[in-house]
């Protein structure tokens, strides 16, 4: 099995994307040389990668259409986080940056405590912090 992840992300304008994902905190891959007007960045203490595509050459690799995910979504993307005060960040610094909060900071089934947040673009994503002492056990 590979050991690596890649999320790839079409967008409509590429620096407007880059400057809210490093705005979050992600960091820019300087091996990656784009040719095309993508960008590469690594998220996470994992080093999953985050490819931003112009959405002409996302729709040249993916074989179909871009997808307008400001009228559906289909997939979230969740970034653990390791306090309530690191969820609270993540929801700042997203607006700040540009982006939408679709569900402010909050406590959810007594354990977990997330936000959720669109990009520029619409592509949702959550931060998310897990008490486990606080999981019902069964």
């Amino acid at each position: 099995m590979s050991r690596e992840l890649w999320l790839n992300l079409p967008v409509r304008e590429p620096e407007r994307a880059k400057a809210f994902y490093t705005q979050l905190g992600f960091r820019l891959n300087e091996q990656y040389a784009s040719q095309d007007g993508s960008f590469s960045l690594i998220v996470g203490d994992n080093q999953v990668v985050l490819m931003l595509f112009p959405e002409s050459a996302f729709r040249g690799f993916a074989g179909n259409a871009v997808a307008d995910s400001w009228q559906g979504t289909e997939v979230l993307f969740t970034l653990g986080a390791n306090s309530r005060d690191e969820v609270d960040e993540f929801a700042l610094k997203a607006e700040r940056a540009g982006g939408t909060v679709f569900s402010k900071p909050g406590e959810k089934g007594g354990w977990m405590y997330g936000c959720g947040f669109a990009d520029p673009d619409g592509h949702r994503w959550n931060a998310l912090y897990m008490d486990m002492s606080k999981m019902a056990q069964g």
